[in-house]
């Protein structure tokens, strides 16, 4: 029990806060007691700079090429619809038989897809007709297969 004096009392503070040694008056008088002292400007700091136009902007501004994703053609939709339609189904119907959302066969039909060769492979089997390269809205049957060499 003699370890633990219950009187003894530390108490342990810093030497003035962060704020205090990044004012004016403490950088000057650190200046004059000689010692080193760094400072810098932060670029924009503490302002709404957010719509500053820098030249990365300028530069796409004067980009004159349109990005965008390729869609699938509107005869490609056509055929999606003709196809479904022979074989006497709606579109819930075809979206149910390959397993996808009714609004995918929606967006295909209307030309306003983005393209997928899984989703199109799926259309292709169910209404049997090619919707991809040359030979579009053939039957599959009827379609050569290349042979290996």
């Amino acid at each position: 029990m003699a370890e633990s004096d219950w009187d003894t009392v530390t108490v342990l503070r810093k030497k003035g806060s962060a704020a205090q040694s990044k004012s004016k008056q403490a950088v000057i008088a650190a200046q004059r007691k000689g010692h080193d002292v760094e400072t810098s400007k932060k670029w924009a700091a503490g302002q709404n700079k957010q719509h500053l136009v820098t030249k990365n902007t300028a530069k796409l501004d004067r980009e004159t090429e349109e990005l965008s994703h390729q869609r699938v053609s509107v005869e490609v939709g056509k055929v999606i619809q003709q196809g479904r339609q022979n074989k006497g189904l709606t579109q819930k119907d075809l979206a149910t038989k390959i397993n996808e959302k009714p609004q995918i066969i929606a967006e295909y039909e209307a030309g306003k897809a983005i393209p997928n060769n899984q989703v199109m492979g799926k259309i292709e089997r169910a209404i049997g007709l090619k919707l991809r390269g040359k030979e579009i809205g053939l039957p599959l049957d009827a379609v050569p297969v290349p042979k290996k060499k």
